[in-house]
């Protein structure tokens, strides 16, 4: 199975700074210029099976622009959503450090402001990749639309990572990742490719 993950195009939280998290905002112009872009990338070089995304506009749009270019229905899945960052959403990072202090060593298990744990993020990631991996075949390219903070738990599952990981897999406005999962192995093909941005970037 091949595996392509995307993270969603610029949304109005890139451009104004704010913690965005699950703050449902939409992408801007840019956004969907890349979405475009992205899509048209995909389709030149994949035979793609199924799109699924998550429910969140940003990373929804993006995966509907990519489904419709592939000839595909779109697959929105509420677990691909980004960290629920509870209290935070929708603040600046200035209003949000202020009321909210960053909590440094708290237990995977605990959590502050209304947020989901990272034990609980983590299983979320485990959960619906091992499902998207059941639902398709083995010789099959399934691309997934998601965020970046997801992405990084979506990688650290495929790879096996602990929880609590200090690995951090860096993802730009629709980078693409490509993973294969044969009988023998996973293999890292791809990481954060994002050539098809062209005068973007």
């Amino acid at each position: 199975m091949r595996l392509i993950i995307v993270r969603h195009g610029e949304s109005e939280g890139d451009v104004k700074k704010i913690h965005e998290g699950r703050a449902d905002l939409p992408l801007t112009e840019k956004g969907l210029e890349q979405s475009k872009q992205v899509a048209d990338f995909l389709k030149k070089n994949y035979k793609i099976n199924a799109v699924y995304s998550s429910t969140l506009e940003r990373a929804k749009k993006t995966g509907e622009i990519i489904a419709k270019e592939c000839g595909l229905d779109l697959i929105e899945e509420p677990m691909l959503m980004e960290f629920n960052n509870g209290h935070l959403a929708g603040l600046s990072y200035d209003d949000a450090a202020e009321k909210y202090p960053d909590i440094r060593n708290l237990p995977v298990y605990e959590s502050v402001y209304g947020q989901e744990s990272l034990m609980e993020f983590r299983q979320r990631a485990d959960v619906i990749l091992a499902r998207i991996m059941f639902e398709n075949k083995h010789d099959d390219t399934v691309v997934v639309v998601s965020h970046s903070a997801m992405i990084n738990q979506l990688f650290r599952s495929f790879m096996m990572l602990n929880v609590d990981s200090d690995v951090i897999l860096y993802t730009g406005e629709t980078g693409v990742h490509e993973w294969l999962v044969t009988d023998r192995k996973k293999l890292i093909v791809m990481t954060n490719y994002q050539q098809h941005l062209g005068k973007y970037e």
